[in-house]
């Protein structure tokens, strides 16, 4: 198959200022997303895999441009989808299109890694392009177990100030409710021609593939992203993920040469 593999990070950020470059647990937080890409890459030869940073930072530029590990191709963010109201869906799409233009490769999958969720596996990209490459979904992206369900323990207020059930149920216990997700804003495969469509995301046919619930941080404010290097720290160094380790070291190596 003829892969895509995008990251998009914006110069400007309003909760953590800079957080898409700066230092996580001795190294720029963008090595965590590319690592996990090129441990992919180089594991599955039998695909054909491109790899391109969309951003309008010279920072994250800098870092990953002539890095001859990674080979990313660089997309220059265009202004008008600089703005933090902005749909990704559309900066992907952009991203395909530019792309596109330079290598002459039609794309069966375009894969999005989010940088501001740097906890991910290979297993995790081979789970998702694995289900994306039936052709069977429009997107298929990753999802934890939730830790609230609507149905059970969750409520919102109403007009006269009392609360209710998200959703009215009968259930008196968790096991007994339908069991729902927390999107973890970590991974997407998307089929080249739903990008191209204007749908929002759950318009079209989705499907999910569960990762290790790692307490879904959303990295908005500082002490999110303290939280999420106490979790990485354990799960990728104190268990030793050597493999990516080696990556995010050879990367650093590299973009200090």
């Amino acid at each position: 198959m003829n892969l895509l593999f995008t990251v998009c990070g914006r110069a400007g950020s309003k909760g953590i200022k800079g957080k898409n470059f700066r230092e996580f647990l001795g190294h720029p937080l963008l090595f965590y997303t590319f690592a996990a890409i090129v441990l992919y890459r180089d594991k599955h030869p039998e695909h054909h895999i491109d790899i391109a940073l969309n951003t309008d930072s010279s920072e994250m530029k800098d870092m990953i441009e002539g890095n001859t590990q990674i080979n990313a191709l660089i997309v220059p963010r265009k202004e008008d989808l600089a703005g933090d109201r902005v749909a990704k869906k559309l900066v992907i799409w952009d991203t395909l299109n530019e792309i596109e233009k330079i290598t002459r490769v039609e794309y069966d999958l375009v894969v999005d890694f989010d940088i501001t969720s740097p906890i991910r596996t290979v297993e995790d990209i081979e789970a998702l392009v694995d289900k994306a490459k039936t052709l069977e979904y429009d997107v298929v992206f990753s999802v934890v177990d939730a830790r609230r369900n609507p149905y059970f323990n969750m409520v919102k207020e109403n007009e006269d100030g009392t609360v209710s059930l998200v959703y009215p149920s009968e259930c008196t216990a968790r096991q007994q409710c339908p069991p729902v997700y927390d999107m973890d804003a970590s991974i997407y495969a998307y089929k080249p021609e739903f990008l191209r469509d204007d749908a929002m995301l759950l318009a079209g046919k989705c499907g999910i593939i569960k990762r290790k619930d790692t307490a879904v941080l959303d990295l908005d404010h500082e002490m999110d992203f303290e939280y999420m290097q106490v979790i990485a720290k354990y799960l990728i160094y104190e268990k030793q993920d050597a493999g990516l380790i080696e990556v995010i070291n050879k990367t650093a190596e590299l973009n200090s040469d």
